[in-house]
């Protein structure tokens, strides 16, 4: 319970102090940005008091942009792939969090992509404009679950993440979370120990991929991410 009370005693006020000044850093482009948003993650698993470890580095591909597909356990996901992704990369977020006060102005000055849900043709426009930004050499980061899961098993993916890698013709890179689902599941406010891990798998190469292909890739990555959790515990 002192680790629960620790964090959020810390979090919040330092969370709204690091997105002013995030505004204020934005001036000097997105790499200063990013550089700053990861020292919060970093300071949110510290505040936690939790250690991550990193495993398949050698997989990123330095040279070129990528789309990083992971699963999605708890809301520690997000500073954990801050703390442990080792590249320049954006967020792929609803539109709707870009409206909210403040928070979103920073999500725009940082470079996430916003994702317009409402309509079909909304929502492929947004892909189509996504595509783009990573062939200019924008890597991204996913969830496909599209929200946290509720009971600890990996969900079934959304297309559109893997619609965006194949129009792209970007690898795809699987990320696999070990630990943060045990450390504080969907909807629950206690924050329990543990160690967490941040596997990197091999890329998918996309090349030559199209639209009816999405299917197969889909289920790839899925698959892939499934059999690393199946089992498998962080080392203590």
């Amino acid at each position: 319970m002192l680790r629960t009370f620790f964090f959020y005693l810390f979090f919040y006020p330092w969370t709204l102090i690091a997105t002013f000044l995030a505004l204020f850093i934005s001036p000097f482009g997105p790499r200063k940005m990013h550089s700053f948003v990861r020292f919060w993650g970093r300071s949110c698993l510290f505040f936690a008091g939790l250690k991550v470890q990193i495993q398949g580095v050698e997989n990123i591909p330095y040279a070129s942009s990528a789309i990083y597909v992971s699963n999605h356990q708890s809301n520690f996901d997000i500073p954990i792939i801050y703390a442990g992704l080792p590249i320049q990369f954006r967020w792929m977020a609803k539109q709707e969090l870009f409206r909210i006060p403040l928070f979103g102005l920073a999500m725009k000055r940082c470079g996430f992509i916003p994702i317009d849900r409402s309509n079909q043709r909304k929502t492929m426009h947004s892909i189509i404009a996504a595509a783009q930004r990573i062939k200019e050499g924008a890597s991204v980061v996913i969830f496909p679950e599209g929200t946290r899961t509720p009971n600890g098993q990996l969900q079934e993916f959304k297309k559109g993440a893997l619609l965006i890698a194949a129009k792209a013709q970007v690898p795809v890179v699987p990320i696999v979370i070990h630990g943060s689902y045990q450390i504080q599941p969907k909807d629950r406010w206690r924050i329990d120990g543990g160690l967490l891990k941040m596997e990197f798998l091999q890329p998918i190469t996309t090349e030559g991929l199209k639209s009816h292909d999405i299917d197969m890739l889909t289920t790839k990555v899925h698959d892939q991410i499934a059999s690393k959790l199946q089992g498998a515990t962080p080392d203590v």
